[in-house]
């Protein structure tokens, strides 16, 4: 796992017909290590692929996920950066904007466009400039201040409305407590 923000290079002699995709690939991978975002360290999960990365996101201080280290992996697609990547946590974590199975529900992640529920504006939305930062400070964001009028996991949601400091905070206590057991598993 690279530094804070850093992410390893990948050995890889890529086919002639994904040099085009490969290079915005490469090209976030460049802008995450020149401009690194405390919070976070970024790697390849397989040298030989530039679309699937592992990220390692400390809880933000003064958050109920303080002290937590969840580790996550960023999936980009073939058409990156037209379309977003996807991110789901592989260690556990209780959030209302996590679902159950670990996938990310926030609106920087969302495809572009209309929203067809009417509840995210396009540009709330992915669009091709965002960057791993942009997801990165979203994704920190997102856990120093929860959204519960848009839930992906319906339960945490609920509980962080009526119980934050009782049953939702003694889940993520749980949480953050595992996440820091096997942390670098």
């Amino acid at each position: 796992m690279a530094p804070a923000g850093r992410l390893q290079a990948a050995a890889q002699e890529p086919d002639a017909t994904d040099l085009p995709k490969m290079a915005a690939a490469a090209a976030a991978a460049a802008q995450l290590n020149k401009n690194p975002v405390e919070g976070f360290s970024a790697g390849l999960i397989d040298d030989n692929d530039l679309y699937r990365w592992e990220v390692l996101i400390i809880g933000p201080p003064d958050t109920l996920y303080e002290g937590g280290v969840f580790k996550a992996h960023l999936t980009f697609p073939k058409d990156y950066p037209l379309r977003p990547p996807k991110m789901k946590f592989i260690t556990e974590i209780w959030h209302p904007n996590v679902d159950k199975n670990g996938d990310v529900c926030i609106s920087i992640l969302h495809e572009p466009g209309e929203d067809k529920y009417g509840y995210e504006k396009p540009e709330e939305r992915w669009l091709p400039i965002h960057t791993v930062e942009t997801i990165m400070i979203s994704v920190i964001s997102m856990l120093a201040d929860p959204n519960g009028d848009s839930p992906a996991n319906v339960d945490a949601a609920k509980e962080w409305r009526e119980d934050r400091n009782g049953e939702f905070k003694r889940k993520v206590a749980r949480c953050v407590r595992k996440s820091q057991e096997t942390a670098f598993e």
